[in-house]
């Protein structure tokens, strides 16, 4: 049966879709820089960059040439046979961390997280620890991925509900929370700590000025690996390439996704010297993980990722944003306070209005705006880190338009 209309396809979703989303009813058809467009000619600012994800925004000119390039190449070998652009990317991503000297490409996020997890316990096990001296500590807020493993990292309730029972080995403590840390650690059990210098989905919640240093110190005073998970807080979007560069501490493993691949899947994890060599033959795998396709695409985009430009527009855009914020804010007093770092935003409604992210993001929508919401009482921000002076405006106005009638009484 062919499909055509918007009312079609919408229906295919409600079918054949497992019922885990729920989209927008709209059908996003293409994209350019900060704007898309839908299958009927509505045109849209977006500010969401597919959860953080396209990070030079839709159709960038050089991601595609490199695709199409490669896919008239090669498209996969598995990991039983070398390809030229995986070797490079492994390379590059070495040189560029600062930190690591070896890298495991795979397929997402969760994936990356999942072998940070792996090589924290077989790191620990090659220490002599018993397994339940194999401890990660987490942090409440968190948001590490969706399989079992990366949810139970992950320190929110409503993410675990119905999957228990869920693995082992882990602790939560607050996040910020310096002497929480220190008497979660006191036992002696913990190999690692993992977290986001910003959290994400827990609210666009930056580390504080200090916590990651002292998390550092703790790790080193209690033999524990620091894992960095920066799968939507790194390639730029803080305002640094890695965003634990500005809080002037080295980890041992860092994890990255979303925006390496600028929309096309990847994920890798970083692993510094002490545990470079913690997983031999066999211990892990994927089958598509640095596939040449992605890796090629993500060649491209960390080497635009990382320049100075792209830097100096982060900061240029991010005080644009603020500032916008702060100027709606003095006239409808909607937020609380606008945290986060760089192109990674996050407005907090005001208690009054608590519960009521959705709405907002659904009278953007109408207004021609893509957003996203971290929870129920957070509007997040993060659009390209290429996005032009133009498009922050335009998507200024017409997120000023939506919160008018947002504040509107009746």
């Amino acid at each position: 049966m062919s499909v055509s209309t918007t009312a079609d396809l919408l229906a295919h979703g409600q079918r054949y879709y497992l019922p885990v989303y729920r989209p927008r009813e709209v059908i996003l058809e293409r994209g350019q820089g900060a704007r898309v467009w839908d299958s009927e000619g509505r045109e849209y600012l977006d500010l969401s960059a597919g959860i953080a994800v396209c990070g030079l925004g839709h159709n960038d000119p050089d991601l595609v040439a490199a695709l199409t390039e490669q896919a008239g190449k090669l498209w996969h070998t598995s990991n039983v046979f070398y390809s030229e652009p995986p070797l490079r990317l492994a390379e590059e991503l070495v040189t560029a961390s600062r930190f690591a000297e070896r890298v495991f490409l795979c397929n997402s996020g969760a994936e990356a997280n999942e072998a940070a997890i792996k090589l924290v316990r077989k790191w620990a096990a090659s220490q002599g620890r018993a397994p339940d001296q194999r401890v990660i500590v987490t942090f409440r807020g968190s948001f590490h991925g969706r399989t079992l493993a990366a949810v139970t990292a992950t320190a929110q309730p409503k993410y675990q509900e119905g999957y228990e029972p869920l693995p082992g080995g882990f602790r939560y403590v607050d996040f910020n929370d310096v002497t929480q840390l220190e008497i979660a650690m006191s036992c002696g059990d913990v190999a690692a700590v993992m977290l986001e210098p910003v959290q994400g989905e827990g609210g666009v919640m930056p580390a504080a000025s200090g916590f990651l240093r002292a998390v550092r110190e703790l790790c080193d005073h209690h033999g524990a690996l620091l894992v960095l998970d920066e799968i939507q807080a790194g390639m730029g979007r803080t305002g640094t390439l890695f965003a634990h560069w500005q809080d002037g501490v080295v980890p041992d493993v860092v994890t990255l996704a979303k925006a390496l691949g600028g929309g096309f899947p990847i994920g890798a994890m970083l692993a510094g010297p002490r545990v470079a060599q913690a997983m031999q033959f066999g211990a892990h795998g994927t089958t598509f993980g640095g596939n040449p396709l992605a890796a090629a695409v993500a060649r491209v985009a960390l080497r635009k990722l990382a320049s100075p430009q792209i830097a100096n527009n982060v900061a240029r855009q991010s005080a644009a944003l603020r500032k916008g914020l702060d100027a709606m804010n003095a006239e409808l007093g909607l937020f609380s306070q606008v945290r986060g770092r760089g192109l990674m935003l996050g407005a907090v409604l005001d208690a009054k209005y608590a519960g009521r992210a959705g709405e907002v993001l659904d009278l953007a929508a109408a207004k021609g705006l893509l957003m996203l919401q971290a929870g129920p009482d957070v509007l997040r921000f993060v659009p390209s880190l290429n996005i032009t002076d133009e498009e922050v405006g335009e998507g200024l106005s017409r997120l000023h338009a939506a919160l008018r009638a947002f504040a509107k009484p009746g």
